[in-house]
């Protein structure tokens, strides 16, 4: 199957063969031809499969000329939302269609002017839409197509009642559009109220990790993380890597402590300012950055190719961001490698993962790092379900560390 075949309009077949597309994705080829019927739509694939053009040239193809505003996108991260307009912007190019972005963390004037031009499709993360539509500048009621867009991701960041107060000012006459990673309960009632008869296409299995990322797990003692960490680093051949954090501050001391490397380091989460998110993930995106040091706010749908290394410096607590995370690597049917460090405390959330991803993870050591002793080290060390002294313990060893 070619674009050709999914019977798009010319001018959006134009802009597709001029940024070289030339085959859909799998999520593309079944979720295309159903959301041009207009009938909703749930799409479940992993990250990286190509879902911005499933929901945008279709609408494209719907919407065929400058008017009012009639299409939203919901993102939930300014980094998604960004991406996607700019994606828009290159699948419209043909068509006169205006492309509006509007995302918090910055200020409202240039918003405004957005605004006040006009645009037929606005990609927007909540809170700031809300904003806009609390003053009376921004109106759903012409609206004919909704896409919610990473709704897992919505839900981990607490936009769920935002979400929801922005369907309840969309006319109920509209398409919908709904893509997510992975569609967790929570989501699945959220879907009972906000669609009406979707088609559900689900591409692979969604709690699955990529077939083409190598896994490793590094057990070591809590003091000795972060050496661990700089021991990696300096003895893994590396073009591109991202260190995930589980907290904006520890996030902050890990890139702090990297300043050795021989190449400077990026940091990204969301304390940091708009403009300093934008630099760390261009600079990383184009070389400047090898490193980049973030928050699961880079491990969801942004587009950024060539990551040869992911380092999960804290363990996920939630299995299905271990997928999301790794998802960075292993893209586009290159290999990639996963390492994930992880000290006692930690040992419940690894098992939570091959639990999801239904493999065993292999345990390894790096060679010639002085590595102190704990039981993680010991062969079948499980978790079990009793506490010693109000602390999960392991098969009864100690999880204390000492020298060997």
């Amino acid at each position: 199957m070619d674009f050709a075949s999914l019977q798009l309009a010319p001018s959006i077949l134009k802009a597709v063969e001029e940024l070289g597309f030339k085959e859909p994705t799998p999520i593309q080829a079944q979720a295309i031809p159903v959301a041009l019927t207009g009938r909703d739509l749930i799409g479940s694939a992993q990250t990286g499969t190509g879902k911005t053009a499933a929901f945008a040239l279709p609408i494209l193809q719907h919407l065929e000329k400058p008017g009012r505003l009639r299409a939203l996108i919901l993102e939930p991260t300014r980094e998604l939302a960004d991406q996607v307009a700019e994606a828009l912007r290159k699948f419209s190019k043909h068509t006169g269609l205006r492309i509006g972005l509007i995302y918090g963390g910055v200020g409202y004037g240039s918003q405004r002017e957005q605004i006040a031009r006009g645009m037929d499709i606005l990609v927007a993360t909540p809170g700031r839409l809300l904003d806009f539509m609390d003053q009376g500048e921004i109106h759903l009621a012409h609206l004919t197509h909704l896409v919610l867009d990473e709704v897992d991701r919505m839900l981990d960041m607490g936009f769920l009642p935002d979400v929801k107060k922005i369907v309840g000012f969309c006319p109920s006459k509209r398409q919908t559009l709904f893509f997510s990673a992975t569609v967790p309960p929570e989501i699945e009632r959220l879907t009972s109220w906000v669609l009406r008869d979707p088609l559900t296409i689900e591409i692979g299995l969604r709690r699955s990790a990529a077939e083409t990322v190598s896994h490793a797990l590094y057990p070591v003692a809590s003091d000795q993380k972060h050496e661990l960490l700089l021991g990696l680093l300096e003895k893994t051949h590396y073009e591109s890597v991202i260190v995930f954090c589980r907290t904006k501050m520890g996030a902050d001391r890990v890139a702090a402590s990297l300043t050795h490397l021989p190449h400077p380091v990026g940091v990204m989460h969301s304390d940091r300012s708009q403009g300093e998110r934008n630099e760390a993930l261009a600079g990383f995106r184009s070389g400047k950055y090898p490193v980049l040091v973030a928050t699961d706010i880079a491990a969801r749908g942004l587009d950024i190719a060539g990551v040869t290394h992911v380092i999960n410096y804290d363990v996920p607590q939630h299995p299905e961001d271990y997928v999301h995370r790794i998802g960075r690597t292993g893209r586009a049917a290159t290999e990639g490698d996963a390492l994930t460090l992880f000290v006692a405390e930690e040992l419940p959330y690894v098992e939570a993962i091959e639990r999801l991803i239904q493999q065993k993870l292999p345990r390894k050591k790096l060679d010639n790092f002085a590595y102190k002793f704990t039981a993680l080290f010991e062969e079948g060390h499980t978790v079990a379900h009793t506490r010693t002294r109000g602390v999960r313990t392991a098969r009864g060893y100690s999880f204390g560390a000492r020298r060997r």
